[in-house]
């Protein structure tokens, strides 16, 4: 591999018992606390919801995400995140 370039990762999700998740192909985390965690994949935004989530590794230059608690929900969107009113970010935070 060439100095510079990143690993060329596949984008994957492991749940386990609704508690623990490892996500592969993750290019950033936007955003997270205890109840959402809003990350950019390679394969498009990926928002998960829940209760008591926290982000027990986190690894970016690999792409890994491991994440613990309850999660409710996952969900993709195909829409990057922009700034305004109707943005994705106020969309998602009614």
């Amino acid at each position: 591999m060439a100095e510079g370039t990143k690993k060329d990762t596949r984008h994957k999700l492991t749940l386990e018992d609704r508690e623990r998740m490892s996500i592969t192909g993750v290019i950033d985390v936007l955003s997270f606390d205890e109840e959402s965690i809003i990350a950019e994949t390679e394969k498009g935004m990926l928002i998960l919801r829940g209760n008591n989530i926290h982000v027990g590794k986190l690894n970016l230059d690999e792409g890994e995400v491991c994440i613990d608690g309850v999660i409710d929900s996952i969900e993709y969107s195909e829409n990057g995140i922009t700034k305004g009113k109707n943005s994705f970010l106020n969309r998602i935070f009614k």
